[in-house]
């Protein structure tokens, strides 16, 4: 009698028994794997050995028995501990800026619960039972990381939505040999804004750093804008960090020159202004706009206070100014005052040839500034950029050429902390063999020179930092005290640091 063929269910319960019934499951008709929770071709016995060898299968099989190790550590255990799921969670959705209020949302908590296997926690549970501890790691990482290493610092303010001024600091490693690490270190709010401010914030920041022994002879560099009560309050800081220098942000110096341009060409600025209101929320003029000027981006919409922004709205305007003129002509000047500011601003002379005259010699400024913001820009390239910018505009002719060459050469004279810096790039350059350490503070060695090989010279980094500020202060987040704000912005700013 020749040999009987299994049926399908006995073959199926067989694979069962052999693979284990932690892993497969049988209905009589189909073969299911549990922990890839699909199903299985089981017509021969090397597709299922096959699958099992599959690397998604393993590292199932390992994810759950992690789980299940930690479930009875959890049991083993009758120390009351805090999860470390919901301190991970609580982290994740901070540093992605995700309101914990989305755990109110039923499809999401069912969908994170069905997926992750986990008790999902309400906005009160993180809020007040794992925030602080996650502060209080990422504060503890900033300070053993810095250590003892010199630093620099950088301090600025700004005005949020609520009325509130706010400042932040960022504090730097300088290393001889690479880029060293910035982190936000302290916000505050401040009463007003004066010099003694400044100071007590700076201090402040230095006193978390460093708690008990605050290290003055490590910080070398301060940056700030150049209001006048940031020179005044790095003056009085030079009395206590003796080796520190104070330099100003040269992003915000060419901002400075570029303010001066736009205030030398006031038909390009009534033009750039005006348009930018006439397709502001005016979906029947933009369909014009893509109508006629096809495969041309919408005109710009600068914002003054942003670096270098008008300056690439008069080069774009350059660039299209026929097609604009297009667009404009087929708009109905009595429908805005705006329209017909634009028409007379396109009829008055001269207006071409300005925008002409902006591009060929101011765009190197926009450059720049886009240059100085790159991470990770050693002292010497941050300094070749400027000079290269100081080049170009020694050929300025014309009445606002010398206007605007003029106020760069104000500008650049004032910051006599960019000087030092230069001195100490040319020393490490070896362009400049200089004896005479008189003009470096009393106590500067050789050896301090070498810690600014990678010294920055914007504030970008606290410029960054108050984009996260206002990014974190939406509209339906205005109900945040300002202690959790500060800890939710330390926490969000400083996420990347170990990437």
């Amino acid at each position: 009698m020749g040999k009987v063929k299994p049926s399908t269910s006995a073959r199926l319960r067989n694979y069962v028994s052999e693979f284990g019934s932690e892993i497969l499951s049988t209905d009589g008709f189909v073969l299911f794997c549990k922990v890839c929770e699909l199903k299985i071709n089981f017509e021969k016995k090397f597709n299922v050995s096959q699958h099992i060898r599959t690397e998604k299968h393993v590292k199932s099989a390992k994810r759950q028995k992690d789980q299940v190790q930690r479930k009875s550590q959890q049991l083993l255990t009758n120390q009351p501990t805090k999860s470390d799921f919901n301190k991970d969670l609580c982290e994740a959705m901070v540093a992605a800026n995700i309101p914990f209020n989305k755990f109110s949302n039923t499809i999401f908590r069912s969908f994170l619960e069905k997926y992750t296997g986990k008790s999902i926690p309400f906005e009160a549970t993180l809020r007040k039972g794992y925030i602080d501890d996650i502060y209080n790691q990422v504060m503890d990482k900033i300070k053993i990381e810095i250590g003892n290493n010199q630093i620099w610092v950088s301090v600025d303010e700004t005005y949020d939505v609520q009325g509130r001024c706010v400042a932040n600091v960022i504090v730097g490693i300088l290393k001889p040999d690479y880029v060293g690490h910035s982190f936000l270190l302290h916000s505050e709010e401040l009463t007003k804004t004066n010099h003694n401010t400044i100071c007590k914030v700076f201090n402040k920041a230095m006193t978390i750093l460093w708690p008990g022994d605050i290290m003055y002879n490590n910080v070398l560099l301060f940056l700030s804008d150049a209001a006048p009560y940031m020179i005044k309050a790095g003056s009085v800081l030079k009395n206590l960090y003796t080796k520190m220098i104070h330099t100003t942000c040269s992003a915000h110096a060419l901002h400075r020159i570029a303010e001066e341009i736009r205030g030398q060409f006031n038909t390009v600025d009534e033009l750039i202004s005006n348009m930018k209101k006439i397709f502001r929320k005016a979906p029947y003029r933009i369909a014009l706009f893509k109508s006629i000027a096809q495969g041309i981006r919408l005109p710009p919409e600068p914002i003054l206070t942003r670096w270098g922004t008008w300056l690439e709205a008069a080069i774009y305007y350059c660039e299209n100014f026929q097609i604009i003129c297009s667009v404009i002509n087929a708009l109905d000047e009595n429908d805005a005052d705006s329209i017909k500011k634009v028409k007379l601003c396109l009829l008055k002379p001269g207006l071409e040839n300005n925008l002409a005259y902006i591009k060929s010699n101011f765009r190197v400024l926009t450059m720049a500034i886009v240059k100085l913001q790159t991470k990770n820009l050693s002292l010497a390239d941050s300094l070749t950029v400027i000079q290269e910018v100081k080049s170009k505009f020694q050929s300025l002719k014309g009445t606002q050429g010398k206007a605007v060459l003029l106020k760069l050469q104000k500008v650049f004279e004032k910051n006599e902390g960019l000087k030092m810096l230069e001195k100490i790039s040319n020393i490490l350059e070896g362009k400049d063999e200089i004896s005479d350490m008189s003009q470096f503070p009393d106590d500067y060695s050789c050896n301090d020179f070498v810690y600014f090989k990678y010294a920055p010279t914007t504030s970008v980094d606290v410029e960054r930092s108050f984009s996260s500020y206002k990014t974190l202060l939406s509209d339906n987040r205005r109900a945040f005290t300002f202690e959790n704000l500060r800890k939710h912005l330390i926490i969000q700013c400083n996420n990347e640091v170990d990437e």
